[in-house]
């Protein structure tokens, strides 16, 4: 397995967000990339920077407006009377406002769903350096490697088509997919990360030739807290292609490989060309943002269980902050799948 990664990532460093009224230390920093590229350079893997796949394959995920406003509102707010140093809305719209306005403070609250995401002069080209990994790790298992794994910085799967939130800016995993789907007829999407992947959902919920499936914490105690319930089965089309799992706070190893199988069941009946991992690494015990108490040999576990439904795998970093175990989550996780994948892929070529 390869790993493609980009050192532009680095640009982005937000200084903090809003957590419970208080200005904190963004825990989305680059220190978080750094460990995980150490741990895997250390451990051998090969290393590939992305290559540029210009602007197509991310617009047909992200409209042209939220894309000009990723791009250019930064140079907009900038030129307010005492303006901060960073992007961040100070309103959003409630359920019961429709508009979208051109003041740079409203369309701020439009297109960034929380404080999470504060947009600063590295930002936009962190994000788009983020999608061309996932991207290039896309093309390599298009072009028939078994897997590759995007270690891709900032995370994705909190962004809907047209609205930032929860650290993401453009969808990672949803620009890989619909690039796949250039060359298959089905992608699935496993999301293990402890947090819903509420914008990964929202992109493709009409949508029947992509399964999404997300194992989380329970969204009713939970970030992102309006979606990822169970009864969210996907619409028109794509109903029945959306399956949400959520989990109790303090779900350990066992629970979870159980509730995992149940995912790893509905996508071996939908044999899918590809899959898609959004890999969160938040749902470990000690991670400081999140809920869950799985173990690095969980981690391992669930490699392995993914690993051997034998599919053609892309893997995208998104979650998982900075605690003792992070990047040992990481190489537990990678090689559990390499461990249960390789044999069982060979069997599937060969047939």
């Amino acid at each position: 397995m390869r790993v493609i990664h980009s050192t532009a990532h680095a640009a982005h460093d937000p200084e903090s967000f809003v957590s419970a009224g208080r200005f904190a230390p963004s825990p989305e920093c680059p220190e978080r990339a750094h460990r995980l590229f150490a741990a895997v350079e250390k451990a051998g893997y090969e290393i590939l920077p992305p290559q540029d796949h210009g602007m197509g394959a991310i617009a047909a995920v992200h409209p042209a407006d939220y894309l000009d406003f990723l791009r250019n509102g930064l140079a907009a707010w900038q030129s307010l009377p005492n303006a901060g140093p960073a992007m961040m809305p100070n309103m959003h719209p409630g359920r019961h406002m429709r508009g979208r306005p051109e003041a740079i403070v409203g369309k701020a609250g439009y297109y960034m769903a929380d404080t999470a995401c504060p947009i600063g002069p590295g930002t936009w080209g962190a994000a788009l350096a983020a999608a061309q990994v996932a991207l290039t790790a896309a093309d390599l298992v298009l072009a028939g490697e078994d897997a590759a794994y995007a270690l891709c910085r900032p995370p994705g799967h909190h962004a809907y088509g047209d609205q930032s939130g929860g650290f993401c800016f453009l969808n990672n995993v949803a620009v890989a997919a619909q690039y796949m789907l250039g060359q298959s007829d089905r992608v699935a999407i496993l999301d293990v990360d402890v947090h819903h992947g509420n914008g990964t959902q929202g992109i493709f919920y009409d949508r029947a030739e992509v399964l999404f499936c997300s194992l989380h914490g329970d969204p009713s105690v939970f970030y992102p807290y309006y979606a990822g319930y169970g009864d969210e089965r996907g619409a028109d089309a794509g109903e029945g292609y959306n399956l949400n799992l959520p989990l109790p706070p303090g779900t350990g190893d066992d629970a979870y490989l159980q509730t995992l199988a149940g995912a790893l069941s509905a996508i071996a009946d939908f044999a899918p060309d590809y899959l898609l991992i959004s890999l969160g690494l938040d749902a470990q015990e000690n991670d400081p943002l999140g809920i869950l108490s799985i173990t690095t040999n969980g981690f391992a576990r669930m490699g392995d269980a993914i690993g051997a439904l034998g599919l053609p795998s892309v893997i995208v970093q998104e979650g998982g902050y900075l605690c003792d175990e992070m990047a040992g989550n990481l190489l537990a996780f990678l090689s559990g799948f390499q461990n249960s994948a390789g044999p069982l892929r060979r069997s599937i070529i060969s047939d």
